[in-house]
């Protein structure tokens, strides 16, 4: 905890800031920081909000709770309209240009990123990522590239990609500007001049420790802050409303702690229901 919230809180809060009303957000699967964080701005600065889901491959006036066991089922249940994933991808919107955040697997000082594998031996990799979906599409075009990154590692944050799925600042870009912002556990980034760039660090972070975690050379913004901490009112609606059964964690853990969150999570959902 860094005072009374929690890593995951504190990127809640800060993807919700970057929210402004009206927007069009898009969502992934299995991405609970970012639900969480749409959710938390619907709640407080932006109640106009319209919503893309990967979830039931949908338009939404009025977003889904975060939840698990039947959470695509509340998607399609509230969807306006039913699209599909290629339609989506190439037709819908690339009009509509939703602003989207991603979780890179890797990412270079330049924002572009990978979802693919680690290892440079596409047959035979090191480990296999989730893979791309719809990444190498909607990267090309959108203005509005957001990333998050639960847990900031040299693992993650590296000098050479083994594999490119998501454009940033790159040259081979013809449309869209490449990421704006990235948020990880330890501090906010912008994109000025087309390379990563630390303009806040967490309450309790230093800003040698976000370097040392960094596989390449940060630029420094000149008015670089700490983060402004979650208000009272976005913690209280985040754990009462927005969150209750804290599934906004799962992105943070691994392994045999993550797993016995999401069974505690599971039968609360099942009890509630």
């Amino acid at each position: 905890m860094k005072g009374e919230w929690s890593a995951a809180e504190i990127m809640v809060v800060c993807m919700a800031r970057q929210v402004r009303d009206g927007e069009l957000v898009a969502q992934g699967i299995a991405t609970p920081l970012v639900t969480a964080a749409y959710l938390l701005a619907r709640q407080t600065h932006a109640p106009g909000l319209y919503f893309a889901s990967a979830i039931g491959q949908g338009l939404c006036r009025e977003p889904a709770p975060l939840g698990v066991a039947a959470i695509e089922s509340l998607w399609l249940d509230k969807a306006l309209t039913h699209i599909g994933f290629v339609r989506a991808a190439a037709d819908v919107l690339p009009q509509l240009r939703p602003k989207e955040f991603f979780r890179p697997g890797q990412v270079d000082t330049c924002g572009n990123f990978n979802n693919i594998a680690f290892g440079q031996d596409y047959a035979h990799p090191r480990l296999r990522l989730p893979g791309t979906g719809g990444i190498p599409d909607v990267t090309t075009f959108i203005d509005d590239i957001y990333l998050y990154v639960p847990r900031h590692s040299r693992l993650t944050f590296v000098e050479q990609l083994d594999f490119l799925s998501g454009l940033g600042h790159h040259p081979a870009r013809q449309q869209g500007s490449g990421p704006r912002y990235l948020v990880s556990n330890l501090g906010q980034f912008d994109f000025a001049n087309g390379r990563m760039r630390l303009v806040s660090y967490h309450p309790g972070v230093s800003r040698k420790r976000i370097q040392a975690k960094t596989g390449f050379e940060l630029e420094i913004a000149p008015d670089v802050h700490e983060t402004p901490p979650p208000s009272a009112e976005e913690l209280h609606l985040l754990r009462t409303e927005v969150d209750p059964l804290g599934i906004r964690d799962l992105e943070l853990l691994s392994g045999a702690t993550r797993r016995a969150r999401l069974r505690q999570i599971l039968l609360a959902e099942r009890q509630a229901s």
